[in-house]
């Protein structure tokens, strides 16, 4: 069976939100890209932990879960992002480009509803800084309703920290699926 989908949020996650001076986290290095749609003279100042590659590449062998970006970077995150932390190329929410002044238009996270058509009845975990309440209840509704869904909330100037991770690996092991498909690994190594 297919392990549940970690969405994976990058600004206020990945790339804290700087501080008054415009800089990022001491543990976090500064890097400039060029996003599609962008001039290669006015390219855009980030700062990434080198640490994340490693815990996320941990993350994804473990096979409780399967990483998707979901994030405005959209195929950005692949192939500006992922490279800078050494992460494999993975696939994204293909989120729309919307004419929003707030990211809760109708008071929860612009990205749900295309979250939600998008993951269909798939178990999910998603990691994002700009959950609402009703975000909250939407993911407790599609647990109840036989998705297990669930929600991780990293504070935007910090960004993702190592126990956020462990939160994710915790919570795909307690899934029926995961505990399956452990008890056959289990057997099969015990069948040789």
């Amino acid at each position: 069976m297919r392990p549940p989908y970690l969405l994976l949020d990058i600004d206020g996650i990945l790339i804290p939100f700087p501080d008054a001076e415009g800089a990022g986290p001491a543990t976090h290095t500064r890097h400039d890209v060029v996003p599609t749609g962008r001039s290669a003279d006015d390219p855009v100042a980030i700062w990434l932990n080198p640490a994340h590659g490693p815990l996320l590449t941990h993350v994804i062998r473990t096979g409780l879960v399967a990483p998707v970006w979901c994030t405005s970077w959209r195929q950005d995150a692949s192939t500006l992002i992922g490279p800078l932390l050494s992460l494999p190329s993975l696939p994204y929410v293909d989120l729309p480009h919307p004419q929003i002044t707030t990211s809760h238009p109708n008071g929860y996270l612009w990205k749900r509803d295309h979250v939600d058509a998008w993951l269909g009845d798939t178990p999910a975990i998603w990691i994002d800084d700009d959950f609402t309440s009703l975000d909250h209840e939407w993911a407790r509704e599609r647990t109840a309703s036989g998705q297990a869904t669930a929600l991780v909330q990293p504070d935007p100037h910090v960004g993702l920290l190592a126990e956020h991770l462990v939160e994710v690996l915790a919570w795909a092991a307690l899934l029926p699926i995961a505990r399956a498909d452990a008890s056959c690994v289990s057997c099969e190594a015990g069948a040789g």
